[in-house]
């Protein structure tokens, strides 16, 4: 399970899911906003903010109850107030270890992943310091909903916590680690982490010692899931399309009976001395980065300042008009900059970042990060800047606020901090800070004195620190009530035929289709997806510079800067931008109804208008070439590129020729801006292409408006289709050798002749899933991570081509998995045996029930977010599709029998005809990677 750590701003939200039934369907019942139920006996009413109603159990746990009619999901988040910091001496790690095992089953849940997946819940969990949360999402369903709270209550107390377990997940933990000490930046915020604390437990890696993970004792790790997992320690976070007084009923039946242990929860005591001089830390590993970061010491959570210190890490981190980037990378150096944010229980680090090229100056980039962070007394941070940061702020709230599920899971930071409205309180003190508290924070804490960079300096006058007591969350919280709940929108029940009827498709001068599709949305949310297709592959030949073009667009426009472009989407409240590639080039935005008009202008404006600035074109190539150079000596590209170069059929110039890293590089260097204004002089036009609008909108204004801005604008050469074709490809196994990288990655693939409306197609998506589809519980995952504990991660993808006219059949079937180079021989074998085994034996009709119930759900899912339902109604008007081919495949799907499944495995998938490369720390008996990547 993945480790996360709280951001500074919440997370760019996923689109809405689950939304509308409108004039053209019998409209639900839409309910008032949410107000508290009259809790059952035994649960005591709490506070409620903006839709969010809290109680208490007797035995102490929290529930929070987030109703919304409009989304035909839940999820159920529970947060335990345990994390790397409540570990002790021998312990570090527990944890997260811990987090692990909980999947490993219940004497009443013997296969917890099995049994998720058969509901079709998403699910995962993460450990960070101050917290552990589970989780899991699915379509609105009560007889779900009940079994995923007894599930949590059960594995609560009742979790089996075994040594075999502990032994089969041991080498699953250490590949995570692994692949943690592939990451230069990980390893080194993790080295400036544990030197800036010198007795607090933040300075531990969440995922603990090697050491104490490998030889902890079954006793030990029982004994920390018997002290902490416990009703009086958690919280249960219940949002989405529910009932709440049903709900609460529910959560009460399956938690009320677990009793409140005795004795109390411990309390922690340690805390860091205030910091007397600067600290330095050193890394030396392999790689072509460079990087530098500071680190410095500042309160927790709860305290006043939090607010003015995330304005400030915005104001200095943000891209392109922050501070770092203004000085770092439009000075030439720093390749990209970034700032992060503590918001935890204790005290924390508020810390800024550079990453160069090998060759930088990087004494005069560390000189000049540290100068933008320490000497703001002497340049005060203004006005202006305060408020554009608020603003970003303020954008990222409202449209995490959209999305339930997404406010279900940012709770879990607020509750680890000491109280979930924290995440409120949060957001209204951060729109009150203005210059003179900016300032004043940069100069109380953004210290020499108070920073963790490099060096020790003695002086006669040390400047410290102080970091002040915060106040608890209570107190914070006195008299707080929060602001109006978001209306939600209608309700609406996304299936293939009702997106079809509430759907409007036509066609717009001679090329340009569009499907709208208007509802109400929660927040009046719009999402637009809109691609614009030119050239073939005559025209396009040895004009790999098209992607180049694409990447520039949005830099600046004969109108707009960089900056004016990034303010006034900020200004609109809308997120995406425009892009474009070889082919294509198109738009995507997440707008309002009162903004996307203005979004969409500024849009088609950008597109039409780009003005290429040599300073933002040097800044992208700087860029690129880093990324690409650091990329040569990492497992995963490496491994990947071989693969590519091994299956690519496309000659050098082709428009879908795969390029080497080398190719790139030198692709990238040679380029011109006169090459790319030429691309986009010859190439780009919005005449022919696909434009899908889904969310809150006027259909007759949002037509007219996309007939003013796209018609009319013809390519000079018209776009046509490259046919791609299936291509027999001998095996290969290869290992590639990337010293130093205790993460080994291996990728493998056997090409396919396969087109999306083939009669097996169906049967094959049935087998992919089977094999490779579920992390944990498909045949490759439950052989080789949860018995044999060989890998991390471990799944299987496959690719079916899909046509305008005639029958394109490039498909393909991929497999990728990461292990410690050790390991690699013994992980191939088991690929190897998996997939013989499939198509010796077949699938069964357990799994076939199991597979087609999930693809269900995942398909559901799909259509549920708005994000997603744009690029398939956008696709669908690509391939002369309507949502009628969706409710065939899903209808072929349920009627597969087992021996149409095992007659197509037979027929199509060949394990003596796949390829395998591996990448990583081989001890000298690979092929140098940057050898090969030469080599073609």
């Amino acid at each position: 399970m993945p480790i996360r750590r709280p951001r500074t701003r919440p997370s760019a939200p996923t689109p809405l899911l689950g939304l509308a039934l409108a004039c053209l369907l019998p409209l639900h019942a839409i309910p008032a906003l949410a107000q508290p139920v009259a809790p059952p006996r035994g649960v005591a009413a709490g506070p409620c903010v903006e839709g969010i109603c809290e109680y208490r159990l007797d035995n102490g746990l929290r529930v929070l109850l987030f109703p919304d009619a409009s989304k035909p999901t839940v999820t159920v988040n529970i947060a335990y107030g345990v994390g790397s910091v409540n570990e002790n001496y021998g312990e570090t790690g527990m944890a997260h270890l811990l987090e692990h095992l909980m999947f490993k089953g219940t004497p009443d849940h013997a296969d917890i992943p099995a049994q998720m997946k058969r509901r079709g819940i998403e699910k995962n969990a993460t450990t960070s310091l101050d917290r552990t949360n589970y989780y899991g999402s699915f379509p609105a369903n009560d007889a779900t909903l009940d079994w995923l709270l007894g599930l949590e209550a059960d594995r609560m107390v009742n979790s089996n916590i075994a040594r075999a377990d502990l032994d089969s997940e041991m080498t699953v933990v250490r590949n995570e680690m692994e692949r943690g000490e592939n990451n230069p930046g990980a390893v080194m915020f993790q080295r400036l982490r544990s030197t800036a604390f010198l007795w607090h437990n933040y300075g531990h890696s969440t995922i603990g010692a090697r050491a104490d993970v490998e030889h902890v004792p079954i006793e030990r790790l029982q004994a920390f899931y018997k002290r902490w997992y416990r009703p009086d320690n958690a919280t249960v976070i219940v949002a989405g399309r529910i009932d709440p007084a049903a709900t609460l009923a529910r959560v009460k039946a399956r938690f009320a009976g677990i009793p409140r242990p005795a004795a109390p929860l411990p309390v922690a005591w340690t805390a860091d001395s205030t910091q007397d001089g600067e600290r330095e830390v050193t890394v030396r590993r392999s790689g072509d980065m460079r990087l530098v970061a500071a680190g410095y010491h500042v309160p927790a959570a709860t305290h006043p300042d939090s607010a003015a210190l995330a304005v400030l890490m915005d104001v200095l981190g943000d891209t392109p008009g922050g501070r770092l980037h203004e000085a770092l990378v439009d000075g030439h150096l720093a390749a990209g900059t970034g700032t992060s944010l503590d918001t935890l229980r204790d005290s924390g680090l508020a810390a800024v970042l550079l990453v160069a090229p090998r060759d930088t100056d990087i004494d005069k980039a560390e000189a000049t990060l540290l100068a933008q962070v320490e000497d703001i007394a002497r340049h005060p941070v203004t006005e202006e800047e305060v408020a554009r940061a608020r603003q970003r702020i303020a954008n990222g709230y409202e449209q995490n606020f959209n999305n339930v599920n997404a406010v279900a899971m940012a709770l879990t930071e607020s509750v680890a901090a000491g109280d979930w409205r924290l995440y409120f309180l949060r957001r209204d003190s951060i729109a009150a800070v203005d210059a003179d508290d900016v300032n004043r924070v940069a100069r109380a804490y953004f210290k020499r004195s108070n920073r963790t960079l490099a060096r020790f300096v003695p002086t006669d006058a040390p400047d410290r620190a102080d970091i002040p007591e915060a106040p608890t969350a209570a107190e914070r919280l006195a008299g707080y009530v929060g602001r109006q709940a978001i209306d939600a929108g209608e309700t609406f029940d996304p299936t293939p035929a009702r997106i079809d009827a509430r759907t409007e498709t036509f066609t717009l001068g001679e090329g340009l289709k569009v499907s709208l599709l208007p509802k109400d949305t929660r927040g009046d949310v719009v999402t637009v997806n809109a691609t614009f297709r030119y050239g073939d592959a005559t025209s396009l030949r040895g004009r790999e510079v098209g992607a180049l073009a694409g990447a520039m667009l949005m830099r600046g426009s004969t109108r707009l800067s960089r900056q004016e472009i990034a303010d006034r989407f900020e200004a609109l409240r809308t997120t995406g931008g425009v892009s474009g590639g070889l082919q294509s080039a198109g738009l995507t935005l997440q707008s309002r109804r009162d903004t996307v008009g203005e979004a969409l202008a500024l849009a088609a404006d950008i597109l039409r208008h780009p003005a290429f600035p040599e300073r933002e074109f040097e800044q992208f190539r700087l860029q690129a070439i880093t990324g690409l150079e650091a990329s040569l000596k990492e497992p995963g590209p490496v491994a990947s590129n071989a693969l590519a170069a091994h299956f690519d059929p496309w000659p050098e110039g082709h428009p879908l020729h795969q390029q080497s890293t080398a190719e790139s590089l030198a692709m990238i260097r040679a380029a011109t801006l006169d090459e790319l204004k030429a691309f986009h002089r010859d190439f780009y036009g919005t005449g022919e292409g696909e434009i899908a609008v889904v969310g809150d909108f006027d259909p007759v204004a949002m037509k007219a408006e996309l007939e003013r801005l796209f018609v009319g604008w013809t390519s000079p050469h018209p776009y046509a289709p490259i046919a791609t074709r299936f291509t027999r490809v001998g095996p290969a196994d290869e290992r590639l050798q990337t010293p130093d990288k205790a993460n080994a990655v291996l990728v493998a693939r056997s090409n396919l002749s396969l087109n999306e409306d083939d009669a097996e197609y169906p049967a094959l998506l049935v087998a992919n899933q089977v094999l490779g589809g579920d992390p944990l519980k498909a045949r490759l995952g439950d052989r080789l991570r949860q018995q044999d504990g060989l890998t991390y991660g471990i799944g299987s993808g496959l690719r079916a081509d899909a046509s305008i006219e005639g029958r394109d059949d490039a498909g393909y079937l991929v497999i990728q998995a990461s292990a410690a180079p050790g390991n690699v021989d013994r992980l191939e074998a088991g690929i190897r045996e998996e997939l013989q085994r499939l198509v010796r034996d077949g699938i069964t009709a357990d799994e076939l029930k199991d597979t087609v119930q999930a693809l269900r759900v995942e398909r559901e899912q799909a259509l549920a977010a708005d994000g997603n339902l744009v690029g398939i109604l956008g696709r669908n008007l690509y391939l002369g599709r309507t949502m009628a081919w969706s409710a065939r495949l899903d209808a072929r799907l349920q009627a597969l029998t087992v021996d149409e499944v095992n007659a197509a495995i037979r027929r199509h998938l060949d394990p003596d005809a796949l390829s395998v490369f591996s990448a990583g720390d081989f001890g000298g008996g690979g092929v140098a990677a940057p050898a090969r990547e030469d080599a073609r």
